[in-house]
This record gives C-alpha cells, sequence and structure tokens, in this order.
C-alpha cells in the first residue's frame, strides 16, 4: 500500500508541476501574486508557479497601442464649439504600476485626454485652432505623459485626426475661401497684365531707340556722301578750269609762235562780233578799237583790189 500512496503523490505532484508551467510569449509580462500580494513580474520566457499560493493576477502587452477615441466636444476662446478627433500613441513600460497605478487605465487615458484637450482649446482661438495642430499635439503628449506617469505608462506621441467646427462655421469659412481664391486670381491676372504693359512700353521704348540710332546713322552716311559728292564735284571743277586755262594757255603759245600779227587778231575779233550779231543776243559791246579795226577792213579791201 505504501508504494502505491507514494507513486499517486508522485503523479500528483507531477501534474501539479506540469499544469503550473507558464511560457511568456515575447513583447509581455504577467504579473504574479501571492496569497493576493504581488510577489513579482514574469518576463519572456518559461516559468513555474506555486499551486494554490500563487497566480498570476494580470497578463500585460508591452507592445505600443493606438488608443483612437471619439470625437469630444470643445469649446474655443472666441466661444465656438466643434468637435475635435485624437489619437493616442501609448505604451506600458512598467507592467506593476500599470496593473495597481490606476482602474481601468484605457477609460482614465481617454477621460485624461478629453480634459486636457479642453483646456488647450479654451485657451485658443477658432483660427488658431485650426492652423496650430503641432501645439495641440505637442502640448496634449507632454500633459498626458506626465499625468500617465505613475500608471506605468508612456506617451509616445498624440495626433489630432479631425478638426469638426459646426455647419455655420465651415459655410463661412468656405465662402472666405472661396473670396481669398478669386481676390488671389485677381491679382494674378492685374499683375499679368502689368508685367505686359510694361514689356510692350519696354519694348516699344527700344524700337524707338534703335530707330532713333538708324536715322541718325542714315543722316551721317547721308552726310558724308553730300561731303564726298561735293569733294568730287569740286575736284572735277577744279580739274576742268585747269584744263581750260591749260588749253587757253596753250593757244596763245602758239599764235604767238606763228606771229600773228594784231591785225589778223582783229579780223578774227570782228568775225566773230558777227556771229555774236547773227545770235539771240539783244545786246552787243564794241570794242573801244573798233574804229581802227575799221580802217584795217578798208585796207584789206584795198589791197584785195589791186
Amino acid at each position: 500500500m505504501s508504494i502505491y500512496l507514494i507513486a499517486a503523490i508522485v503523479a500528483i505532484v507531477l501534474v501539479l508541476i506540469i499544469t503550473n508551467i507558464r511560457i511568456v510569449p515575447q513583447s509581455h509580462a504577467f504579473i504574479i501574486e501571492r496569497l493576493g500580494t504581488y510577489v513579482a513580474t514574469w518576463q519572456t520566457g518559461l516559468h513555474v508557479k506555486v499551486p494554490f499560493i500563487d497566480r498570476i493576477a494580470n497578463r500585460v502587452s508591452l507592445k505600443e497601442k493606438v488608443l483612437d477615441f471619439p470625437p469630444q466636444p470643445v469649446i474655443t476662446k472666441d466661444n465656438v464649439t466643434m468637435k475635435i478627433d485624437t489619437v493616442v500613441y501609448m505604451q506600458i513600460t512598467d507592467p506593476k504600476l500599470y496593473s495597481y497605478g490606476v482602474e481601468n487605465p484605457m477609460t482614465a487615458i481617454e477621460n485624461l485626454s478629453a480634459t486636457t484637450l479642453r483646456n488647450i482649446i479654451g485657451e485658443l482661438e477658432l483660427d488658431a485652432t485650426l492652423t496650430s495642430r503641432d501645439v495641440i499635439n505637442s502640448k496634449m503628449r507632454s500633459i498626458l505623459d506626465e499625468a500617465t506617469d505613475p500608471w506605468g505608462i508612456k506617451v509616445n506621441r498624440v495626433e489630432v485626426k479631425n478638426i469638426m467646427p459646426p455647419e455655420a462655421i465651415r459655410e463661412a469659412m468656405e465662402k472666405q475661401m472661396r473670396a481669398e481664391r478669386e481676390r488671389r486670381e485677381k491679382i494674378l491676372i492685374a499683375e499679368g497684365q502689368k508685367q505686359s504693359e510694361i514689356l510692350v512700353a519696354e519694348g516699344k521704348k527700344q524700337a524707338a531707340i534703335l530707330e532713333a540710332e538708324a536715322n541718325k546713322q542714315a543722316a551721317i552716311l547721308e552726310a558724308e556722301a553730300d561731303k564726298e559728292a561735293a569733294i568730287r564735284r569740286a575736284e572735277g571743277e577744279a580739274q576742268a578750269i585747269r584744263e581750260v586755262q591749260e588749253a587757253t594757255a596753250a593757244g596763245l603759245k602758239m599764235i604767238k609762235d606763228v606771229g600773228v600779227d594784231d591785225g589778223v587778231i582783229k579780223l578774227r575779233s570782228l568775225e566773230t562780233m558777227e556771229k555774236a550779231a547773227n545770235g539771240q543776243a539783244t545786246k552787243l559791246i564794241v570794242p573801244a578799237d573798233f574804229q581802227n579795226l575799221a580802217g584795217v577792213v578798208s585796207a584789206l579791201k584795198e589791197v584785195a583790189k589791186n
């Protein structure tokens, strides 16, 4: 009987040991209580608890959690009521404090987040609320992280997911944005027209300058051409005068060399006068020695008779 009893006891002990073996998975922690009192925190690995004395009080996940709370109604500094939807990223850093620090930690974080958000938005006006998401996120994260530290929770970041102002405010904002876009459009059109007119004026100015320069160059070239033509005419007239003078000098020299006397010269003069008289001239200039010239002509006629 004693052998069977021992075998039974050994079997019971083995069953109790096997049934009290626990494996803690990765990123988890188990809170162990002995007779109702905290005794240990089991980390990842194999553990054995004392039967009937130890119990697993809480299984805690150490992964980062995302808490998406319902939109919270808030009132801005200028008395505009709206709803803001936030997302909290938190992680349990101390399983013991998380288990014994506060009753229902998720509900506590939700309420704390709502009250903190109301306090922050109450200090901002509507326009600042809509454009200061980074400020709101930073303040909420700092306040929540400090408040949840005794609970063994670390708030990594807080994001404002959506801001929902009242319908009337949204319509007014849409009208304002539409008016702003129209104003910018008109400004851009006016700036474009202004630039176009400036460019056209600059083009006309440049064209006028170029035309004036061209006219100036043409006048200079024309003056140079007239000057050159006048010089050429003067040189031609001078050359003609020189040639006439040279011909006259040559004729006088030939007369002198031939030995023509005064009578012949005067006779030639008389012939010249005869030709002049037969022309269209209305006046006739008679040389001072015309009487002598007449005597010479009479003498020549007498010689011809003899």
